[in-house]
């Protein structure tokens, strides 16, 4: 079956055809650093990284290109707020990002370039782009001529005369109000940089143009991001990057919103949940799994209900590799995926179906482990991690052990450490014949949320 993904642009699921035969070029609109990342931005982050993984697993060479926004209007302001160089501030929530994607089992970029490390390449594009009669210089100020582009709005499908797009706080003699700056003239106190026109600092569309087009080229196969950047930036990206030359992205994946009562999570707003919040009353693993197992274009609402729902079926699915693993040893993943799973990777990333492939191996291994076969335990178990794997949520690889999850880790091995004590204390009332006291310890851990199950092996615990 091939490989299938809903492209906005045609607003169709298509066939994806690679531009170089088993390579993959992404292109990921990435943080906009003027604040620590909610869980509503990382969503983008883990659904790419799933496509990503899917892609590498389907046996392509994949280029994934990351960027960050590291100067514009919000991180100028919040310097103002905070009397802090704006420079510090991208920084110190450029690392918060990067722990955030790490925390969150999402692989590196190939690449991850800043918009400040690239004014050349963006001085090139406008210089072509005003030879060529696209773009024009006004009180320091270099504005896009929508109308000089015929294939304009084609992306969020709207109509350019019924279009309002209202001037910026600066954005001066602008020949039309919906032309859009590409360059932004210097402000008293503002970072800035030299150009032909004056002095000034990028537009927030113009640099991923330009990162785009140094790293992978005239022509890439997908632009990824948040469907709230269809429009303006996606739309104004295509604009001039197609006129400065080339074809740029062939395929446009978007990822939906996490929403709070119904409303976009924003910090703007006042309703985001900080990432670093979720991180101390979840783990990590779990909070992967909420964001990434619902498919990507489909909003998730936020809830705590909705998070404990996730942590219970991600720990049916933890518990039974704990259990297979006890009982027969390590098993490596199986070097390819069921066929069901497959199919529903393979049409535009179906990760619920893919899922429900999961659930469905896990109940097969867990009926094996009850009837003993153990031969059977080990194949079901090879495919579940294969799945988990490609989801990057496999509780067995070694990635989850190290970094944001090493605390979590070392703190269920002083748990596992104090509960096996109390065992020991259970088992001797029991073979002492004191079954009151045996049944009061195992009770009152069971009132503190842990289920101790007696297995040939002696007993074990999990949590309820």
């Amino acid at each position: 079956m091939n490989l299938r993904l809903y492209d906005t642009s045609t607003r169709l699921i298509r066939d994806f055809t690679p531009l170089q035969q088993g390579c993959v070029s992404i292109y990921l609109c990435g943080a906009t650093v003027q604040a620590p990342p909610h869980i509503g931005h990382v969503r983008s982050g883990v659904s790419f990284d799933i496509m990503r993984r899917w892609f590498e697993y389907r046996g392509y060479d994949v280029t994934f290109v990351r960027n960050v926004t590291d100067v514009d209007d919000k991180i100028i302001a919040k310097s103002a707020q905070l009397n802090r160089p704006w420079w510090a501030i991208g920084y110190a929530n450029e690392r918060a990002f990067n722990d955030a994607y790490d925390a969150l089992g999402c692989l590196p970029p190939t690449y991850e370039p800043r918009a400040t490390g690239h004014v050349p390449e963006m001085i090139e594009m406008m210089r072509t782009l005003i030879d060529r009669g696209h773009a024009y210089p006004a009180d320091g100020n270099v504005y896009f001529d929508v109308r000089s582009f015929p294939g304009y709005l084609q992306l969020s499908n709207q109509d350019l005369d019924h279009l309002l797009q209202p001037e910026g706080e600066g954005e001066t003699g602008k020949r039309d109000p919906r032309d859009f700056a590409m360059w932004k003239a210097a402000k008293p106190g503002e970072p800035s940089w030299e150009t032909p026109w004056g002095r000034g600092r990028p537009g927030w569309h113009l640099e991923c143009s330009a990162m785009a087009y140094k790293y992978l080229g005239p022509a890439f196969d997908i632009h990824g991001g948040g469907i709230d950047l269809v429009f303006p930036h996606h739309e104004n990206e295509i604009a001039q990057s197609r006129a400065f030359g080339g074809e740029f992205a062939r395929y446009w994946a978007h990822n939906a919103w996490v929403t709070l009562a119904g409303e976009k999570m924003s910090k703007s707003l006042g309703n985001s949940v900080l990432v670093s919040e979720m991180a101390r009353r979840w783990r990590p693993i779990v909070l992967r799994y909420y964001l990434g197992t619902p498919h990507y274009r489909s909003t998730i609402e936020y809830s705590e209900a909705a998070l404990a729902e996730a942590d219970a079926a991600f720990g049916r699915i933890e518990g039974f590799l704990h259990r297979a693993v006890e009982r027969v040893g390590e098993v490596a993943p199986a070097a390819t995926v069921p066929d069901d799973f497959a199919a529903a990777m393979d049409e535009d990333l179906g990760v619920p179906q893919a899922l429900a492939a999961v659930h469905t191996t896990v109940r097969q291994g867990n009926a094996a482990l009850s009837e003993g076969d153990k031969e059977s335990v080990v194949a079901l178990v090879g495919q579940v991690r294969a799945m988990l794997g490609v989801l990057g949520l496999d509780p067995l690889d070694p990635s989850w052990s190290g970094g944001a999850q090493g605390r979590g880790k070392e703190l269920a091995g002083v748990v596992d450490g104090l509960v096996r004590l109390v065992l020991a204390q259970r088992e001797a009332a029991r073979q002492r014949k004191d079954y009151g006291t045996a049944d009061a310890i195992r009770d009152e851990l069971g009132a503190v949320g842990l289920v101790i199950e007696d297995t040939p092996n002696g007993p074990r615990w999990e949590l309820g």
